[in-house]
Parts: structure tokens; sequence; C-alpha cells
């Protein structure tokens, strides 16, 4: 079976194939609101920011120079849509609204722990200041490196390390009254 490259699909999209483009969308959709939902807290606000995302980008497309990959361009454009919801909204987001995974032979105890864990390392992330966030959430849950981070947020290398660092700190401080040592994330 062949796949298009990502480059090569750009590049059609950018000559106004719109196919090429809605390749581009499936393969990061799920991704892109991976990580807005992470930055702002809620599911509805971050697939509405994500939609918006690739609005900018395909209105935006012909700016995009393959200096760094297509998905940190792309990011880019999903943590500044993100970023700007946060500042229009200039409340506390509802953090409860997620659908939790359901498991085949769920022990109630177990879940109602992974829940309280889960609730506690969301509200914890959305307490950290916003370009900490988008930092942390892009390295770990966009799995991007510090370089691609520092491209996609336009910010020095050594300014991602020093937000990571800080919101590592931040989560371990904020985590460690309710979990046990080896819990404690991103140790």
């Amino acid at each position: 079976m062949f796949t298009t490259s990502e480059d090569e699909l750009v590049h059609r999209a950018q000559h106004g194939d719109r196919s090429a483009f809605a390749e581009l969308v499936r393969r990061h959709h799920a991704h892109v609101i991976g990580v807005v939902y992470r930055l702002c807290g809620d599911p509805h606000l971050a697939e509405d920011a994500a939609q918006e995302a690739f609005v900018r980008a395909w209105l935006n497309l012909n700016s995009y120079r393959p200096l760094m990959p297509w998905r940190n361009w792309l990011y880019r454009i999903a943590v500044n849509v993100a970023l700007d919801t946060l500042r229009r909204e200039r409340h506390t987001l509802a953090i409860n609204q997620v659908p939790e995974a359901r498991d085949r032979q769920p022990d109630p105890q177990a879940l109602l722990e992974q829940k309280e864990r889960e609730h506690l390392v969301r509200q914890a992330i959305l307490a950290l200041p916003p370009t900490t966030r988008a930092v942390l959430v892009l390295r770990e849950y966009g799995g991007l490196s510090y370089r691609e981070i520092a491209e996609a947020l336009d910010i020095p290398l050594g300014t991602v390390m020093s937000r990571l660092s800080t919101a590592r700190q931040r989560l371990r401080e904020h985590l460690a009254p309710w979990l046990a040592p080896q819990e404690v994330p991103y140790e």
C-alpha cells in the first residue's frame, strides 16, 4: 500500500488540493485535539479550537515553509488558538467533562482511584501558567523534542528547558500531598 508523504500532501494542499489537506487533517486531528484539550481543559473548547487551528492552517498554508516539520507549524497554530481561547474565557474551565475509557472488567475501587488521579493531574496542569503549560503539553502529550517545541512556540531552546523544568517542579509540589512518591509524574 502506497502512502503519500506529508511533504507531498503539504505541497499539493498549497496548490489548492483540498483532499490532500483533508488527509493532513485526518492524520493530525487526534493529536491536535489532545494538545489543545490539555491546554484548555474543556473538550468542547478543544474541539472548537482544533477546528479553528485547521481553518487557520488552511488559510495560511501558503506562508508555510518547510524549514520545520508541518506538524510543528500546525502545533504552533493550535497552541496560539488555545491560548487565545483561554484569554477570551478568563475563567477556570471545567475539567470534569472528559469521558473516561472503560475497562472490560473494571474494578470499581481501581477505577475510582484512577479517575481521582487523572482529575488531580488535570487540575495541576490547568493550574500552570499558559506558556509553561504549553511547553509541558507539547513535550509530554504531543511528543515533541525540545528543539521542536522551541520551533513550534518560536522561543529559545533554553526557555523550553526552563519552562519544562518549572512545570515539572510545580506539578511535583501540587501533587505531592495526594500521590505516593513513586506516582508523581515526570520525575
